[in-house]
């Protein structure tokens, strides 16, 4: 038998957060992953041919680069060899066809994004002025709100120090903000369809289509934040922060240990008290077990007989819509017809307008497989070399959204069938729908992995249904809600059993929020 302070069961990056944290602060900390390596969904391998690394979910990596948990740990992160490299023009959109091709993006030299948005509206231009300026003195506020434990005193210290600086007027605004749809913002805000579709495309990258409430906050804060704060990759690749945190925690006297599955957690007398792995071996934790996992696999095979009564809700977390990825090798980056000078940016959405994303995303909810969904292009060697060979590169696609099993095809051109079956053919119609925007992606292409829902929740089984965000962001499923109400501020019903992860407050996203904030309370900061 060993025995631990604390015994984390998953090695996501919330995960390692808190073991670096605990172990930061003299706790003896063991984290056990069933993979051969750490990290989750943040995970990077040479999926097509040699030398080319691919980050197979998670590539932006700003959250993380600017959390409140890199801040407090950056001189061991960085001893351990975190590294980042820096991508000053974060996003774009692309548009119309060979006849009407453009584009609007997003960097952080902020004039240069205005005078894009004024050749299309000098109103918008404007807009977009008023905006970056208001978010210097909203952004403390809502990085502190969406920071604080839900529910808590640190929460409403921070809604009582924006009502003071922003008063009334500006509480009532931010808060219209948070309840808000995309589409309602945006058409408040803006008067051009392209400045509007451009911002929306990031709701897509959670499961807010333009017609759902709550969806408005995250085209506001990634845009604002893109122009600020630029966007962030790991150098050579996600996994740099992976590899960081391990060796931090190793070098504070911690264990990570992969190959390594948890089948039961003790519970005695109300409280955990162990952990018992493959083969039988008992891990006692002196003080706290931290669950890393989805909801469903925390008070279903782990807690077993054990999980206690009200726990229903979290178990019935709902997924969002699914996300398929298509990783390629090239031997040049996208041409893009709408201009040379996309081939800066590090992500380019192909989503054209807000209709099209709202039917879409109906489509896919439906178990339809989506005419035209959002691609989200990611051309990390653009920014970082060390993910390819020299003269070559990766692509990166992210398709959201798309159902997790499905029912029929909204072209009518697919039978239904196992992913399995059709992944490859649907990986087909997305890069015949690129073609139209690069023309000579698919005779750059050296190799190509793809992963639908089903590899996703085979590689990772908290990405339930292929469900990238483990659980729909929606605001029923947000702030005190998540997982479920009574199992906020990360409680399971069991003494010293603690819930973490994307799961869990403040969701989805590489800001390492809950296993941070969690290690805080129980180290006392």
């Amino acid at each position: 038998m060993a025995d631990f302070d604390a015994v984390v069961v998953g090695a996501g990056h919330n995960g390692l957060a808190a073991a670096v944290h605990l172990s930061a602060r003299g706790w003896k900390v063991l984290v056990l992953e069933r993979h051969a390596v750490a990290g989750g969904a943040v995970k990077t391998a040479e999926l097509t041919l040699p030398g080319f690394r691919h980050d197979l979910y998670a590539m932006n990596l700003s959250l993380f680069a600017g959390s409140p948990f890199v801040a407090a740990h950056r001189e061991r992160l960085a001893a351990a060899g975190l590294a980042f490299v820096p991508a000053p023009r974060s996003f774009a959109s692309v548009f119309g066809d060979a006849h009407d091709a453009h584009w609007l993006g997003v960097e952080q030299d902020g004039e240069a994004t205005a005078r894009r948005i004024a050749a299309r509206s000098a109103r918008d231009a404007e807009r977009w002025r008023e905006l970056g300026a208001g978010f210097a003195a909203r952004a403390p506020h809502l990085f502190a709100l969406l920071g604080s434990p839900m529910p808590s005193w640190a929460a409403a210290r921070a809604a009582w120090r924006m009502w003071r600086a922003l008063g009334s007027v500006g509480v009532a605004d931010v808060a219209k903000l948070l309840v808000s749809s995309p589409r309602a913002w945006l058409d408040a805000a803006f008067e051009d369809d392209s400045v509007k579709a451009m911002m929306a495309a990031w709701g897509m990258h959670l499961d807010f289509a333009p017609d759902i409430a709550g969806g408005a906050l995250f085209p506001y804060l990634e845009s604002m934040a893109a122009q600020q704060f630029g966007m962030a990759l790991g150098q050579g690749g996600a996994d740099v922060i992976v590899r960081a945190m391990t060796g931090a925690i190793r070098q504070a006297g911690g264990e990570v240990r992969t190959g390594c599955t948890v089948e039961r957690i003790e519970v005695h007398g109300g409280a955990a008290r162990a952990v018992v792995v493959a083969g039988g071996q008992r891990i006692e934790a002196r003080r706290a077990v931290i669950a890393n996992v989805h909801p469903r696999a925390l008070y279903g095979p782990l807690l077993a007989d054990a999980a206690p009564r009200g726990s229903e809700g979290a178990r019935a977390l709902r997924p969002g819509p699914a996300t398929m990825m298509i990783h390629l090798a090239t031997t040049a980056l996208p041409c893009w017809r709408a201009g040379d000078a996309l081939n800066e940016f590090a992500y380019v959405h192909v989503a054209p307008s807000l209709d099209q994303m709202a039917r879409i995303y109906q489509e896919a909810m439906a178990g339809l497989l989506p005419g035209e969904p959002v691609m989200v292009v990611g051309q990390p060697s653009a920014i970082d070399p060390q993910r390819a060979p020299a003269g070559r590169h990766v692509v990166w696609i992210q398709v959201r959204v798309v159902p997790s099993r499905v029912r029929g095809d909204a072209r009518g051109e697919i039978e239904p069938a196992a992913w399995d079956s059709l992944k490859e053919r649907y990986a087909d119609r997305m890069l015949d729908l690129l073609e139209r925007h690069a023309p000579g992606l698919r005779a750059s292409v050296l190799g190509r992995c793809v992963l639908s829902p089903d590899d996703l929740e085979r590689d990772n089984p908290n990405l339930v249904a292929g469900d990238s965000l483990s659980g729909s962001h929606h605001l029923d499923q947000f702030f005190l809600l998540r997982p479920a109400f009574g199992r906020s501020r990360w409680r399971t019903g069991v003494h010293r059993l603690y819930h973490i992860g994307a799961s869990t407050w403040p969701g989805a996203g590489t800001g390492a929020g809950s296993g941070y904030m969690l290690a805080c309370a129980l180290a006392g900061r």
